[in-house]
């Protein structure tokens, strides 16, 4: 069946003879999307992970913490990726604000989720007088999860797909050519990202966290995320289709330089950076929770 839809397609996959649908649940009257659905899985596992590393000796928070972080950073990574990518990509939406509220319309950034968790954890820690940076570390480990769902929506939705590609994998996306002409095969870049940002960078930071003492190096564990995520990012973007707002422009006048790879150069610099000074903030750990400390 395979072979005869390669066949078909010219040697190559095409998306429609996948058969999947952005929508998950149609109730004629209300719709249940994928993407919808990758964020509250990416949610709650996220959640559940997240209390069995505060389970270890030696948390940053208790589990009261942990309950409240998520409702804050949740709100952080909605608020923050629309801002992000109002800001970063659709600057002309603020000419009429209530675009901006049109979340069902789509458009979310990475990075401006990024800056939106990272607002939540420093009041949150601000509100309990916790050490803003451990706490940090320990939500770069969960962060995967939401990746590589979110990656996989995008796949879904046949979205951000990749350069137009000779290789055995590549995937005949929709609509990516006027109607009559032949359409280019594309690399699923969507997957890429879902394998590097978020099923390797996951097991990096779960070995990271399980079979080294890095969680007692404060910044050590969220630096290696910045600059895992950065350098991944930055990779996958050769392979990925520029946004098209800046397919024709050269961005700070460097032609094939993408937007998403303008913004990870700051997380890669500030990961070696936390990486580098981590030593520094070695400290004892006395755990919110309660039990033993940690030299």
């Amino acid at each position: 069946m395979l072979i005869e839809t390669l066949a078909a397609a010219g040697s190559h996959l095409r998306f429609a003879d996948i058969g999947l649908n952005p929508v998950a649940l149609d109730l004629g009257f209300f719709q249940i999307k994928w993407y919808s659905l990758a964020y509250i899985v990416g949610i709650l596992i996220g959640w559940w992970y997240l209390l069995r590393l505060l389970a270890q000796p030696g948390a940053p928070m208790s589990r009261r913490h942990a309950d409240d972080l998520v409702f804050y950073a949740t709100l952080g990574v909605i608020v923050g990726g629309r801002l992000g990518y109002v800001i970063f990509y659709q600057p002309e939406m603020l000419l009429s604000p209530l675009q901006v509220l049109k979340l069902w319309d789509g458009g979310m950034s990475f990075h401006g989720g990024v800056m939106g968790v990272t607002l939540a954890i420093l009041w949150l820690a601000r509100q309990h007088k916790l050490n803003w940076l451990r706490v940090h570390d320990y939500v770069a480990c969960v962060a995967p999860f939401g990746l590589f769902f979110g990656r996989l929506a995008n796949f879904v939705n046949g979205e951000l797909w990749g350069r137009k590609t000779d290789v055995a994998w590549g995937i005949v996306f929709n609509n990516t050519v006027p109607a009559g002409m032949a359409e280019p095969a594309r690399h699923p870049s969507q997957l890429y990202e879902a394998g590097l940002e978020g099923i390797l960078l996951f097991a990096i930071l779960w070995f990271l966290f399980w079979r080294t003492d890095a969680r007692y190096y404060p910044g050590r564990l969220v630096g290696t995320f910045l600059l895992g995520y950065g350098s991944f990012r930055y990779f996958v973007e050769f392979f990925r289709e520029a946004d098209g707002q800046y397919l024709d422009n050269a961005i700070l006048g460097t032609p094939g330089l993408h937007m998403g790879q303008l913004l990870c150069l700051p997380m890669i610099a500030g990961g070696l950076y936390l990486i580098a000074t981590a030593k520094k903030r070695r400290e004892r750990v006395e755990p919110v929770a309660g039990g033993e400390s940690v030299a």
